[in-house]
């Protein structure tokens, strides 16, 4: 498509000689430009994406794939043969009975707030690994019994509890008596604090064992809910529509982490959409530069452009070496930008930690944003996307410099020197 006459004369024109500096330092500053909006493009997308990435498996980590719920004020009985079918089916990791709750938590230092209180058993909870091996104080060793609580850091944070402190839990569901209705207390023992690494977990949610929370709600031998853990998290669909024969006559509904998230889910995704369309907007002003800096190159080059087509170069030729003059402007730039991205987001922890060294502040609040670290996962999609947009922008930038450089009258050109 280029030919070498035309590389050569392009490759000529991109060396500055002495005179033509000013439109040199135009074009590296438009690829300087292009460089730096790329490379903040990629920065951008992989820390949205990996936000969302570590937010979901976070999320996925303390709850199920599937969940498996009563409806309101219903609850599942004999679920034990129920769970010993939905074991045997091939996607499912694991099938865990719990017993939740809605509650106010008090201390006896004062303040009450409200929370989930979760039913479950020593060894399911056991192998709930985001709470189980992040275990900060007591052990589940001593999670059993009928006065045993498990709370996060937030609620013992908040109320200075420590293990052996007592935690008063109300339940709304009251029973009936002559004088109405007098809600269900009960104090249990803090015998364990976790960090599940989701803050609205360790402040708002405790754990019971599973018969002491079927005494506290009155619901014996039974549960509200049977968590679901698939070895794949995208076959939830799959393995609901499977679940279906087996759940017929029970008062019960079935959804997965994406119903259970989808809101979460949504907004991270419209925030990653809204940046990259908002950050794009840096590529294309930069773009604008190569336009310039090209329409200047065009009307430097007006004499040569001249003297070419009365040598015999045609149209399109003349084109094609402006063409490769932009090209060259932007692919570099483009490139650039890419590598530095790429390198950016492989550091961008040690920067976080070196950010925070030298203002003595935190870059991620946990209790605002979930998490202590920026979270980067580089998406190869998303770094296609960055690499097509700069590179059509840049290239687009090319055509009307070029095309006006195509039809320039070489009579008229060479009258005005």
């Amino acid at each position: 498509m280029f030919g070498s006459f035309e590389r050569m004369v392009a490759g000529r024109y991109l060396r500055a000689r002495k005179g033509e500096r000013f439109v040199s330092i135009i074009a590296t500053f438009s690829l300087v430009g292009i460089a730096l909006g790329v490379a903040t493009l990629i920065v951008v997308t992989s820390v949205m994406s990996g936000f969302q990435t570590e937010l979901v498996s976070r999320i996925l980590g303390v709850n199920g794939h599937i969940m498996i719920e009563a409806y309101a004020g219903q609850k599942i009985g004999d679920y034990q043969p129920l769970i010993a079918e939905i074991r045997t089916l091939g996607d499912v990791a694991s099938a865990t009975p719990v017993l939740d709750g809605q509650a106010l938590l008090s201390t006896k230092g004062g303040g009450a707030r409200g929370g989930l209180v979760r039913g479950i058993g020593l060894d399911d909870l056991r192998a709930l690994h985001p709470i189980a091996d992040h275990i900060v104080a007591g052990s589940l060793d001593d999670f059993t019994g009928d006065d045993a609580i498990a709370v996060g850091t937030g609620l013992a944070g908040s109320y200075r509890l420590r293990i052996g402190d007592l935690l008063t839990i109300i339940s709304p569901e009251g029973a009936a008596t002559a004088f109405g209705t007098i809600p269900r207390v009960r104090a249990y023992k803090v015998v364990a604090v976790f960090d599940a690494g989701l803050n609205d977990y360790n402040t708002g949610v405790v754990f019971l064992p599973l018969p002491a929370a079927q005494v506290f709600f009155q619901k014996p031998g039974a549960v509200t809910g049977i968590e679901i853990r698939l070895h794949d998290p995208d076959r939830a669909s799959a393995v609901g529509r499977t679940l279906a024969p087996l759940l017929q006559g029970r008062p019960v509904y079935v959804r997965d982490w994406r119903h259970a998230n989808d809101t979460i889910v949504g907004v991270l995704q419209v925030q990653k959409d809204t940046m990259f369309i908002v950050l794009g907007m840096i590529v294309v002003v930069a773009a604008f530069n190569v336009v310039s800096s090209l329409i200047m190159l065009v009307k430097d080059k007006r004499a040569d452009i001249a003297v070419l087509r009365t040598i015999g170069a045609s149209s399109a030729a003349v084109m094609r070496i402006f063409l490769m003059c932009g090209a060259f402007v932007g692919v570099s730039g483009t490139l650039t930008g890419t590598a530095i991205g790429i390198v950016f987001c492989h550091y961008i922890v040690a920067v976080q930690h070196f950010v925070e060294r030298i203002t003595g502040g935190r870059v991620f609040d946990a209790s605002v944003f979930m998490l202590s670290e920026l979270p980067n996962a580089i998406d190869w999609g998303d770094v296609v996307r960055v690499v097509l947009l700069g590179l059509v922008v840049s290239l687009l930038a090319t055509l009307y410099p070029s095309w006006r450089a195509a039809r320039t009258d070489p009579v008229e050109a060479l009258r005005h020197e």
